[in-house]
């Protein structure tokens, strides 16, 4: 990835616009661990823009480290910054440890997440953390498994040429059978080696342990319920808080009355200019305290979902929108201009936001569930006016983010109720509160004009998205001329990064024009693509999903219909085979079968992998069939899941992944690619089996939007 690409990702991911800045002490580390081994690593400066800055950049860190620590007794603890949060990386990221140091994975722990432990780390979005991290901690366990081959020869006085082997944390040397455990070489020191460069690393077609089928590290506590969520966290003393919220987005206090709360026997009230939140011994009486304040709100007017289009076209965040080539200027057989939508739409993870705060003295402990540890732990300095050593943001594994975990929101809320409490408290938003007070996927309206010749060659591509972002904008396909425009907006309601950030509205839009092109010259939409591709290895991908599928053999009725749907980002190819149902009384859409290929390089866990794209799958199902939030003047109008649909166990499909594993090849990440193709390759079979091109996100939504054209298939 290039850094301005970097930089345009992590401006996606910046909700709070403010500047994240933190150093770890290596000697502050060292004070926590003691005796045992510590290897680290020492790379060339860099600069980057971290997540949480609009424009401009800093430097980072001069030294990038990463920390493994080898015990007495053989236990390996490895430390990074990036967390777990369903994508079961804690797995994949043990597996490459354990390949370079030749030990088993349940012999590995790791500690996530946690900024007083690990180093820093911009945080876990962007399908980051198996091409970045990965392999700085294969070179961290290349390192060490070097230096303990080296202690090992000087216990038994070897030099000039010789050969040790390691296996299953064990050193032998071949002549007199001698075996030695990491253990025993690193009892009762302390050693610290500094690597400069990058040590060989083994190849991925050599690998033993990295490649493999891997099952879930510690799967076992969350199958039983022994792990503690985020939302699950005591501390001695905790109370419970609850925070009032606005009337609407962007609302301010007019005025407040307390007494009524005063008067609940253990509640105390907190006020602190427009934050106002109240604290109690347990959970139930919290609410009673909120339920009893009166409060009075002046609300903004905003727009709603009948006219959000037309305000993303009209309240630009920058320039002025660029203009195209005229249409009536390319010489082409085949010209079209066409307009797809996609509306606001929620995470909707799992645990909602959850955060416990403990003050002692000065020093400010969080545990909380977020994306981005040490983003939080920098909010948490600014909002305090603290030392950023007086911090400490530690996150559980928790229940899913999909990119809807990068703030602190209930970190500050309970670190500022726990202050005036003076006990630690817990605040677990509810349901409403994370519908309503979280930020959602951007909406956006993208524009496409498309020219092609009756060969089937692109002559013309032009590409405006308005609002929801950049990711994966620039099209695969050749084309003599292209124009592609990102158009930043003043968003009425509050957005931030998604599970694929805008890359799947942009492949939406761009994969439905290039259907619409194929049927416009009657040419096969997978062939028009491969006739305008070059990438080998999105060909690659294409042709996998479709000789899979049975393409070649498919045949479209009024209730059955076939799509396809192919594209690429964050290093990731992907293209999938759609068959969708038309019930012909009610209208109603069935996914029936997805077949998707995929292709990321190495595969580090094919298990892991296979889940995380049907995972994707499932959840696409979602945003592209159903989901949206209703809104109007600054008000969610459906915050719960009664109103808010979301994919069931019976809209799950028969799901067959092809996976294309490249030994020749880094690994890029799975996290977010795999979701980008589902929805226009279900449009694109409504469009086979019907002859209705639908051009709007959610295409088939169970309840009315105003402001968007009738829905033919309503039930």
């Amino acid at each position: 990835m290039t850094s301005d690409a970097l930089e345009l990702e992590l401006k996606q991911h910046d909700v709070n616009d403010k500047l994240h800045w933190f150093e770890l002490d290596r000697r502050d580390f060292l004070r926590v661990f003691g005796g045992g081994m510590l290897i680290c690593l020492s790379r060339v400066p860099g600069v980057a823009q971290e997540s949480g800055r609009r424009g401009g950049g800093h430097e980072l860190p001069k030294e990038v480290s990463a920390w493994l620590h080898i015990d007495a007794d053989g236990k390996v603890t490895v430390n990074t910054g990036k967390i777990e949060c369903g994508q079961n990386i804690r797995t994949s990221l043990a597996q490459q440890v354990a390949e370079e140091l030749h030990v088993p994975v349940d012999s590995i722990a790791m500690i996530m997440g946690d900024t007083d432990l690990v180093p820093w780390d911009a945080g876990t979005f962007g399908s980051r953390s198996t091409p970045t991290m990965g392999p700085q901690l294969r070179t961290m366990a290349a390192a060490a498994s070097a230096a303990l081959i080296d202690l090992a020869a000087q216990r038994w006085g070897l030099s000039g040429d010789f050969t040790l082997s390691t296996l299953d944390g064990k050193i032998t040397n071949p002549r007199t059978k001698e075996t030695l455990t990491y253990g025993e070489l690193t009892r009762g020191q302390q050693i610290s080696r500094t690597v400069e460069g990058d040590p060989d690393l083994t190849p991925a077609i050599y690998w033993h342990v990295a490649g493999k089928p891997e099952i879930k590290v510690n799967g076992r506590d969350f199958v039983t319920g022994a792990h503690k969520y985020p939302s699950d966290i005591q501390r001695p003393g905790m109370m419970f808080g609850k925070v009032l919220r606005p009337s609407a987005y962007k609302a301010t206090l007019a005025s407040v009355n307390t007494t009524a709360a005063e008067k609940i026997s253990g509640v105390k009230v907190v006020r602190d200019g427009d934050f106002v939140g109240v604290v109690a011994p347990d959970a139930h009486t919290a609410e009673q305290g909120l339920k009893a304040l009166t409060a009075k709100w002046n609300e903004p007017q905003g727009p709603s979902n009948a006219n959000i289009f037309e305000y993303l076209k009209t309240n630009l965040d920058g320039d002025p929108e660029a203009e195209g080539k005229p249409l009536d200027k390319v010489t082409a057989n085949v010209n079209m201009a066409r307009r797809y939508t996609l509306q606001y739409i929620a995470h909707a993870p799992l645990e909602p936001r959850a955060a416990v705060a403990e003050w002692n003295g000065d020093k400010l402990t969080v545990w909380t569930g977020t994306q981005r540890p040490f983003g939080v732990k920098d909010e948490l300095v600014e909002a305090f006016h603290i030392s950023p050593s007086n911090v400490r943001v530690i996150q559980p594994d928790m229940g899913s983010g999909y990119g809807g975990k990068h703030t602190g929101d209930a970190a500050i809320e309970a670190a500022r109720l726990a202050r005036a409490a003076g006990k630690p408290v817990r605040v677990v938003w509810t349901r409403e509160e994370e519908f309503c007070w979280a930020y959602f996927r951007p909406a956006g309206a993208i524009e496409i004009r498309g020219s092609a010749l009756n060969d089937g060659t692109l002559a013309y591509w032009e590409h405006h998205n308005y609002n929801s972002g950049p990711a994966a904008i620039g099209t695969p396909y050749e084309s003599r001329d292209k124009s592609i425009v990102f158009h930043p907006v003043k968003s009425p309601l509050r957005q931030g990064s998604y599970r694929g950030l805008a890359a799947p509205g942009n492949n939406f839009a761009r994969e439905s024009v290039m259907d619409e092109l194929a049927h416009e010259l009657k040419m096969d939409p997978l062939a028009f693509r491969l006739k305008n591709l070059k990438n080998e290895r999105l060909i690659a991908v294409s042709n996998a999903a479709a000789e899979k599928f049975g393409w070649a053999n498919r045949r479209s009725t009024p209730e059955l219909g076939q799509g396809f749907a192919c594209g690429t980002d964050k290093g990731g190819y992907t293209a999938a085979c759609a068959e969708v149902a038309i019930d012909p009384k009610t209208k109603k859409v069935k996914v029936r079968r997805v077949v998707q290929a995929w292709e990321s390089g190495a595969v580090i866990n094919p298990n892991g992998l296979r889940n995380q794209i049907e995972g994707a799958i499932v959840q696409a199902i979602g945003w592209a069939l159903f989901e949206a939030i209703l809104f109007s003047n600054s008000k969610i109008e459906n915050p719960h899941f009664a109103q808010y649909r979301l994919p069931r166990f019976s809209d799950a499909p028969k799901i067959e992944i092809v996976l294309l594993d490249r030994k020749d090849l880094p690994s890029a990440g799975a996290g977010e690619t795999g979701n980008n193709v589902l929805a226009p390759a279900i449009g694109n079979a409504i469009f086979a089996a019907t002859g209705v091109r639908l051009r709007h996100l959610p295409m088939c939504p169970e309840r009315e939007i105003p402001g968007v054209e009738a829905w033919p298939f309503k039930s």
